[in-house]
């Protein structure tokens, strides 16, 4: 049921940097790996949503109708500038320290992650394209095949960004003691959102 193929593309797409994977960098970087590990949670839960709207077929709401597409998007933009405006104008928090921070609100950056996810309609209409591909027609439940599947991909996903969060929280500590370095890092990141919001912009059904 479950093919190789089918574990092959997703590694590939789950490895492929993207909104999820620059914010979990970027939280393993300037605030440790237990951040790190809550914005692996937060983006694979954020997954979810958009996982059961395909499978149970809601996303053809978003296929369909422009308004609703639209809406979406736009708030992932929002978002995604309130990100890199965070990120930009951050000035007592994101340091490149040996220690990690213990204060860190594990439930926010949990949440930030997730909302990230939540907010991007394509990734609605990416489970509904993608995972009836590999589905067996013969063989079982299509919906139990799409949730084994739809499970299967969210758990590459969390392993994988935790592992990127893991090698992040390492590299700080390599770049520690240069306020200079997090400075840059943090602009490079803040651009990045700002990159990913103006790509969305532009992104069509």
């Amino acid at each position: 049921m479950v093919s190789t193929e089918f574990l092959i593309t997703s590694l590939i797409l789950v490895l492929i940097p993207g909104t999820g994977v620059i914010y979990t960098l970027s939280t393993g970087l300037f605030q440790g790996v237990r951040a790190s590990f809550a914005a692996a949670f937060g983006c694979t839960l954020g997954i979810v949503p958009s996982m059961l709207a395909s499978i149970f077929g809601l996303a053809v709401i978003l296929n369909t109708s422009a308004l609703a597409f639209q809406v979406v998007k736009f708030a992932g933009v929002a978002y995604l500038l309130y990100l890199a405006w965070c990120m930009w104008t951050e000035t007592d928090g994101l340091t490149l320290g040996k220690k990690e921070a213990q204060n860190i609100n594990l439930f926010q950056v949990a949440l930030k992650g997730c909302l990230i996810n939540v907010l991007n309609p394509k990734l609605t209409l990416f489970f509904l394209a993608f995972l009836p591909q590999f589905i067996v027609t013969n063989i079982g439940s299509t919906v139990g095949q799409m949730l084994l599947l739809g499970g299967i991909f969210m758990g590459m996903t969390l392993v994988v960004f935790i592992l990127y969060g893991v090698l992040a929280s390492k590299a700080r500590q390599y770049l520690t003691g240069s306020s200079n370095v997090a400075k840059h890092l943090q602009r490079a990141f803040a651009a990045s959102f700002a990159l990913l919001a103006a790509k969305l912009v532009f992104t069509e059904r």
